[in-house]
């Protein structure tokens, strides 16, 4: 499966960005495309309207396969701290569930 490019511009996409970069995502699945890589290599200085920017992607892809690419660590700290880190193409990092052990020791106490 042949993907295509959609690059984000930098250095802080802006809400105002949204609208055409996601008129550009839905012409490229219109004329095609089966997945979309989003090149967010421009973004080095990520903030809330790059979440919007990329939060707004996401829905119009709407379940067709869409990854971001290049994205720098301030990027993927906020993706992760805003659940879209499966952008990323990465499993998504979650806290055990509650009351569970990770690991027993024979002297440990019942609970």
């Amino acid at each position: 499966m042949e993907t295509t490019r959609l690059v984000l511009t930098g250095p802080a996409p802006t809400a105002r960005d949204a609208a055409t970069l996601c008129a550009r995502l839905a012409r490229l699945y219109e004329d095609g495309a089966h997945a979309v890589e989003c090149d967010a290599r421009a973004v080095t200085a990520p903030g809330l309207g790059a979440v919007e920017v990329l939060a707004r992607l996401r829905l119009t892809a709407r379940g067709r396969p869409l990854r971001v690419t290049g994205a720098a660590p301030a990027l993927r700290a906020l993706l992760d701290l805003v659940g879209l880190v499966e952008l990323l193409g990465e499993a998504e990092q979650r806290e055990p569930a509650g009351r569970v052990e990770e690991g027993v020791e024979a002297d440990d106490p019942a609970v």
